[in-house]
């Protein structure tokens, strides 16, 4: 589903759009009670059975765009209750889960099952019951193949050997898509999220196809910091490369920003290559030292779900800031009465910024997405916005930009350490999704990933394929390998990590 784009994206962007434009125009926000209606005009809904329940989702996301909590079914009140709390709240404004099911919303899909259509033919070998271990499948008095489900295990082997592709494996499209098998179901067969489990990756909000499940956003504080003057700076992900467009070249994406109140935005990339020197000199210094391997630190649901997995691995997990907070800190070095907003193509960095150690050094979090509603309230459009060369992102070195994409970081991390010697060769695996880091970290228990630099990313495909983007994943990676290749164009980057090293050390 990802890739291509669907009236669950236009809810979704229409959402930002108009709480975006609401904390613009200020005002009487009891208004918000009205945009459902907006959103979803007229007395049919195209999308839903009926178009009461298709405004009553569009509510509940409208409240968690605002960083309000959803409102139980059994509670009378209006989408703007808690509004004007929210408006007044300059500093962080969501309350933990970060990422919700809309319980009325959800289609309450069935869990993993393996179906036979009416496609069966009955044919005479029947390789779909040779090949079932649990003796599940059965024949009627017509032979065509039935399954039992008590019996069933749902491994799929009928389904990979029937020629007529008449046995089908189903899943919830959520619970398919979450690598922590965080998605369970309530006592209706509505979908349910463990927090115990939950990294917050949001893989699952952007999978699922009716709409249910949504993150908070600090879209409306965003906006009431910079209308109150308040200096914020905007750090911007190296993901964001082809994600508003072909016309929003990195210097246009700066004078949007602008317009939209900003009053800076920086590269994150330089906090990348900085956070590549440190894990390089990490990795050199205690592997195989004092530890068996060492997993990177830049995802924050990865190093959540490899301490939260494999407890005994929590130590060797690198300690390096990550570059959000990094290049955080450099910009609050500069600008300490600034407010930090940084903007990525994730969810999970939302809670990352949440933590005790990092309040301090990130006070705001969006996503590209959210970031595109901004956009669109302030009717911005990038083919004709005026470029001024000088607003070019000009810092970020190629491995840094790297970071966007999956084995991105090792490769980065092990040029760096080849600078710091020479000699010492890095063996390195990437975990391509969460599925993948599981694997990968079960083989590092077997002992069988020891001398190793092991990237985890919770996406399948690094940060370009995060919750918070627009652009599909392939598209996203190649524009990123281009905007890494065109590093080597500035004269600054001729030896970039030698550059940064120096940096570094002073």
């Amino acid at each position: 589903m990802r890739g291509i784009h669907s009236a669950v994206d236009d809810i979704r962007r229409n959402v930002f759009t108009e709480v975006a434009r609401l904390a613009y125009e200020g005002g009487d926000y009891s208004r918000i009670d009205l945009i459902p209606y907006k959103i979803v005009p007229g007395e049919e809904s195209q999308y839903r059975s009926n178009v009461f329940l298709a405004r009553a989702i569009v509510q509940e996301r409208l409240r968690l765009a605002c960083g309000l909590s959803v409102q139980p079914v059994n509670v009378l009140a209006p989408p703007s209750a808690g509004i004007e709390e929210a408006a007044a709240a300059d500093d962080k404004f969501f309350e933990e889960p970060l990422v919700n099911v809309i319980t009325f919303a959800c289609n309450a899909c069935p869990p993993k099952q393996v179906r036979i259509s009416d496609n069966c033919q009955g044919c005479m070998s029947h390789p779909c019951q040779v090949v079932c271990p649990r003796g599940a499948i059965y024949l009627d008095a017509q032979k065509h193949s039935h399954i039992d489900q008590s019996k069933c295990i749902k491994c799929g082997k009928c389904a990979a050997q029937c020629p007529y592709h008449a046995i089908a494996k189903i899943e919830r499209p959520c619970a398919a898509a979450c690598g922590m098998d965080a998605i369970e179901s309530d006592e209706k067969g509505r979908a349910k999220i463990n927090y115990d489990k939950c990294v917050s990756c949001g893989m699952c909000l952007v999978n699922c196809p009716f709409a249910a499940i949504a993150d908070k956003s600090q879209i409306f504080q965003i906006i009431h910091a910079m209308k109150h003057h308040d200096e914020v700076i905007a750090c911007v992900a190296p993901a964001f490369v082809s994600q508003f467009g072909k016309d929003a070249t990195p210097a246009k994406l700066k004078a949007a920003m602008r317009r939209c109140g900003f009053a800076d935005v920086v590269e994150v990339a330089i906090g990348a290559d900085l956070c590549t020197i440190e894990e390089a000199k990490d990795f050199l210094e205690n592997v195989p030292a004092n530890q068996p391997f060492m997993g990177t630190s830049c995802c924050p649901a990865w190093s959540v779900m490899a301490k939260k997995l494999f407890p005994e691995f929590k130590d060797y997990i690198s300690m390096a800031l990550t570059p959000m907070v990094i290049t955080a800190r450099l910009v609050k070095k500069r600008h300490p009465d600034a407010r930090i907003c940084f903007i990525g193509p994730c969810a999970a960095k939302k809670l990352e910024a949440n933590r005790k150690s990092v309040r301090s050094d990130v006070d705001y979090v969006l996503t590209f997405e959210e970031l595109q509603g901004m956009f669109d309230a302030k009717d911005i459009d990038f083919s004709q916005l005026p470029e001024d060369p000088a607003d070019d992102f000009t810092i970020g070195t190629g491995a840094g930009r790297g970071f966007a994409v999956v084995g991105g970081v090792a490769a980065a991390v092990v040029e760096a350490a080849k600078e710091l010697d020479p000699d010492r060769e890095i063996l390195t695996e990437f975990g391509d999704g969460l599925k993948e880091c599981k694997k990968m970290l079960m083989m590092a228990r077997a002992g069988k990933r020891n001398g190793y630099l092991l990237e985890g990313m919770a996406c399948p495909g690094g940060c370009v394929a995060g919750a918070g983007t627009i652009t599909p994943v392939k598209d996203a990676a190649a524009a990123v390998q281009r905007y890494k290749d065109a590093a080597a164009i500035h004269g600054a980057m001729e030896s970039p990590l030698k550059d940064r090293l120096k940096e570094a050390e002073e």
